[in-house]
């Protein structure tokens, strides 16, 4: 896939996300980074990925729960590299709680970021991509659009929702040289997740370690995470000629999570 296409990947400053970017980097293409932290780490980052790849790498602080910021990362995108060949929405977030004590600010938050930032970035992408005849979308979603795990009400209706939107799009798109395909990590050993062990220990009311071994890799029969570098290599194969004919699909990377 070795071009000078320009990508977009939200929520790329850690985890999943950088892997995304990392390896897209590495096909030659120039991205847009997105997500938090301190300026300084962000410079660092960008000169990091730049001198690797030899690519060109930008950076946009849009909050994904801010529709309009949502849309000016497109369109600063847009501005500045001239196109947008590829849209990869990674941001997310999660929240551990049982149904009736979950707040609703932190529910509209996490629909917010995890499901209605990817409908506001492709609405704004797509217009793009149609002028060019040609563009990939792909949605990170999670085996948790699959199935459901107690105490994460938001985030599994979230995800659900993001292959729903999948669907839709790449039907939509279907004759216009753009598709619209969907990642499906089991647990990924990223920060989001790392996050949420201490949360689900205390609603469970088990050890950390517990959490690890029984919640997480106990899910997983290859008793492993899904590494985040692997998420990476099926967005380059998605975004790769080999991949033209995909779309609408959502593409499981769970240890066999959901085999059983």
């Amino acid at each position: 896939m070795r071009s000078n296409k320009v990508a977009v990947v939200t929520g790329s400053t850690s985890g999943i996300g950088l892997a995304v970017a990392r390896s897209l980097a590495e096909q030659g293409c120039d991205v847009m980074l997105n997500g938090f932290g301190e300026e300084s780490e962000i410079i660092a980052l960008r000169e990091s990925i730049e001198a690797t790849f030899g690519v060109v790498v930008r950076f946009h602080p849009a909050d994904m729960a801010k529709p309009n910021e949502v849309r000016d990362l497109i369109a600063t995108t847009h501005s500045y590299f001239g196109r947008v060949d590829i849209l990869v929405n990674n941001a997310g977030i999660q929240h551990v709680s049982p149904i009736e004590a979950f707040s609703d600010e932190m529910w509209d938050r996490v629909i917010a970021i995890n499901l209605s930032s990817l409908f506001h970035a492709i609405k704004a992408a797509v217009p793009i991509m149609k002028a060019q005849s040609h563009g990939r979308i792909i949605n990170i979603a999670s085996i948790h659009g699959m199935v459901a795990s107690p105490y994460k009400a938001a985030y599994v209706t979230a995800k659900h929702g993001v292959l729903g939107l999948t669907k839709t799009v790449a039907l939509e798109l279907a004759k216009t040289g753009i598709t619209c395909n969907a990642i499906c990590p089991g647990y990924v050993l990223t920060p989001l997740v790392e996050s949420q062990v201490l949360d689900t220990a205390k609603v469970r009311g088990i050890s950390e370690q517990e959490v690890m071994d029984d919640v997480l890799l106990g899910s997983q029969p290859t008793g492993r995470f899904t590494a985040v570098e692997d998420v990476g290599a099926m967005s380059v194969f998605l975004c790769s000629d080999a991949a033209s004919n995909m779309t609408g699909t959502s593409q499981v990377m769970d240890g066999g999570y959901i085999a059983g």
